[in-house]
């Protein structure tokens, strides 16, 4: 059995965080000792660092939540984890291409000043006025 202090050591997940997540659901409430101490068994260490590491990949709560869910029906096909990952991964591709056209803009903005000056600044400029920009970034 792990105390909430334990948990949190061992998977990287803040205490507060570990109760927002008992609160959601996502983990199972914690046992009580007699001093009212929540305590946790191996499958709740499993769980959060589950959680954890689908946090750390970007995955929404909804997304874990419904993972989780899948992974109580070991003989279920895994079409529905495919999906959520597919869909993810697609996401996490729009984020790249927006991240790409942000990079190019501002390369574009810091290039075209060549000031001495902030008054004179093409890039104060441009950061005032997103008409200056060559494109949704």
């Amino acid at each position: 059995m792990f105390s909430i202090g334990d948990l949190s050591r061992r998977t990287g997940v803040k205490v507060p965080t570990i109760r927002y997540y008992e609160q959601m659901g996502l983990i199972a409430a914690a046992g009580r000792t007699g001093g009212n101490q929540r305590r946790y068994d191996r499958d709740g260490l499993e769980r959060l660092s589950f959680i954890r590491h689908a946090r750390d990949l970007g995955l929404s709560i909804d997304a874990i939540r419904e993972l989780t869910e899948l992974s109580t029906h070991p003989d279920r096909p895994c079409a529905d984890a495919h999906r959520i990952a597919r869909d993810h991964r697609a996401q996490v591709r729009a984020k790249i291409a927006r991240l790409k056209r942000l990079e190019a803009e501002l390369g574009r903005i810091e290039t075209m000043c060549d000031a001495d000056t902030v008054g004179d600044c093409r890039i104060i400029e441009a950061l005032a006025d997103h008409g200056l920009c060559s494109g949704e970034h």
